[in-house]
């Protein structure tokens, strides 16, 4: 009938826009705090305060949208006929990019306090769009692959450290800032980079050489340089490729295809052909794994890091919602079953945050012993919360109802870049298995591990209870590798309980411990024990709008 309106909005919660991503994030914050020193605790919380604020505006969540509503495109040849591929990436790509190097985001390196900073950086930003972070992830993680050879760190770590992008292609000598991308597997080896046939002939004596192959997955295909691997006379090496040479001309880099990926939608990733290819070798020939180490290393904490910001903002969305949303008489967050749910992600994601900033933390200090706690805590890390990502992005969805199955959330793009983490840099499989090389051949790693969650001793009965589990697995080492997921898992927990039994508050570390490590949980989220605090969780987790 006219004049009766049909369409009132109630009862529908506000976007969660112009807020402070960091400042929100009551762990995170208290991370940092512990991690910096306090002469420079003002200006990164500052700095944070700043990313964050940029992070929760409405204008960086539009690029974020955009980006992978409008993903790259390849364009192989001009139209005369001219080979020239090159990608073509909407402007709010480019734009985030740009937001995220100016952050500091390609360098932990040049400032004190620079993996800690960065870390939470990283994490914060991760919540706008993932996509981006993946070159920002490489540039940050070439450095220490650079440094095994000073004549190139010297020419290409003040570009990579920059805080200005640069998306032309030139040479880069002539940009102020540089982008790096990274080439390891090929279709016949994937993981066993020793399987690469990509082949490597010296030009001369000093470290030049041609290259020629494939490679399987090589992600955003437009940055400066890449760091591959290939087959040279020595054995498997390290190589530096130039996109564009000192000359001007571009150099012989024929990206094939794109690969059409279930999300990370926003970011090119491309199979590449090298046919004739300049490179400068770095470090020795034979010793290609040994050169780019550091830089799987750095990119496998990314991961970590990047799967705790995507937690981060899952839990950030389904609380702020379920604040806001009333059924059944009440508010849901006020609802006992929603809380639980709520409070086991939470409990999740604050674990994730106590871990890497933790990890970010050791590789300020780098001392000995921290470097030995990184080689076994890094894998156990990227195992463990890059697994937990995906269900709990599910989860968190789910929360919403059947507006987190809407585009519009922001949840699907979520739960499609959930996965990703935990295959990139190496799947399950190879960390637990590099779990167990490093206890095999690096004693001293399992024993700075162990004396980081003997500083908890006493204070938590099932803690200590884990830990003695712990001690068992470790005991039997017979047919380990069949039951090494098993092994990580536990690792990993144990960590995270020693951290917020430690640094949370009580209700955060009794329900962790009585649920990860007393055994007091279900299958799915949501079925913590009872007497627990769980409305004091749920509101720490909850993001101020």
């Amino acid at each position: 009938m006219a004049g009766i309106s049909t369409h009132t909005v109630t009862n529908q919660p506000p976007p969660l826009v112009e807020y402070d991503v960091f400042t929100a994030d009551r762990a995170l914050v208290e991370a940092v705090e512990r991690y910096t020193e306090p002469a420079l605790r003002e200006e990164v919380l500052a700095e944070l305060s700043a990313l964050g604020r940029a992070s929760g505006s409405a204008q960086a969540q539009e690029w974020g949208v955009r980006a992978n509503e409008h993903p790259p495109r390849l364009r192989t040849h001009d139209r005369y006929g001219h080979r020239i591929d090159e990608v073509d990436y909407d402007p709010a790509w480019h734009r985030l990019l740009g937001k995220g190097v100016g952050a500091g985001l390609t360098d932990a390196w040049t400032r004190p306090a620079g993996h800690v900073r960065r870390a939470a950086g990283f994490t914060v930003w991760t919540q706008v769009e993932a996509g981006n972070c993946c070159p920002l992830s490489m540039t940050h993680a070439a450095v220490p692959a650079l440094r095994t050879d000073p004549e190139l760190a010297a020419e290409w770590e003040p570009l990579l450290t920059s805080a200005v992008y640069d998306p032309a292609l030139r040479p880069a000598a002539l940009k102020p800032g540089a982008l790096f991308g990274m080439g390891m597997t090929e279709k016949q080896g994937g993981s066993d980079v020793r399987a690469n046939t990509t082949e490597a002939r010296p030009l001369a004596e000093d470290g030049t050489y041609t290259l020629t192959g494939h490679k399987w997955f090589c992600s955003a295909p437009m940055s400066d340089g890449f760091l591959v691997l290939a087959q040279a006379p020595g054995g498997l090496t390290c190589f530096l490729v130039p996109r564009v040479l000192a000359d001007g001309t571009r150099n012989t880099f024929l990206i094939q295809r794109l690969k059409d990926k279930l999300g990370n939608r926003s970011n090119a990733s491309a199979e590449v052909e090298f046919a004739g290819t300049w490179a400068r070798r770095v470090g020795e020939e034979g010793r290609g794994v040994r050169t780019i180490i550091d830089m799987v290393a750095a990119t496998r904490l990314d991961c970590a890091l990047g799967s705790a910001g995507l937690m981060r903002q899952a839990v950030a969305q389904a609380v702020h919602h379920c604040a806001h949303r009333e059924a059944f008489g009440g508010k849901l967050i006020d609802k006992p079953l929603m809380r639980n749910v709520l409070a086991d992600l939470a409990l999740e994601a604050e674990a994730a945050t106590a871990l890497t900033l933790r990890l970010a933390a050791a590789h300020d200090d780098g001392s000995e012993r921290e470097r030995a706690f990184l080689r076994l805590a890094v894998p156990a890390a990227k195992y463990w919360i890059t697994k937990r990502c995906a269900p709990l992005a599910v989860e968190a969805a789910e929360c919403l109802g059947g507006n987190g199955y809407v585009e519009e959330s922001g949840l699907p793009r979520l739960v499609r870049e959930s996965p990703l983490n935990s295959i990139w840099e190496g799947a399950g499989n190879v960390q637990a298995l590099d779990v167990l090389r490093a206890l095999q051949r690096e004693p001293g790693a399992l024993d700075a591990c162990l004396t980081e969650i003997g500083r908890a001793h006493g204070a938590d009965h099932r803690l200590d209870r884990a830990v003695k589990d712990l001690f068992t697995e470790l005991a039997d080492l017979e047919g380990v590798e069949g039951r090494a997921r098993r092994l990580v898992e536990r690792l990993a927990l144990v960590l995270q309980g020693s951290l917020l039994v430690r640094h949370a508050p009580s209700a955060v570390a009794d329900a962790f411990c009585a649920s990860r490590l007393g055994g007091d949980h279900g299958a799915a989220f949501g079925t913590l024990p009872s007497g627990l605090d769980l409305a004091s969780v749920v509101e720490r987790a909850r993001p101020v709008s």
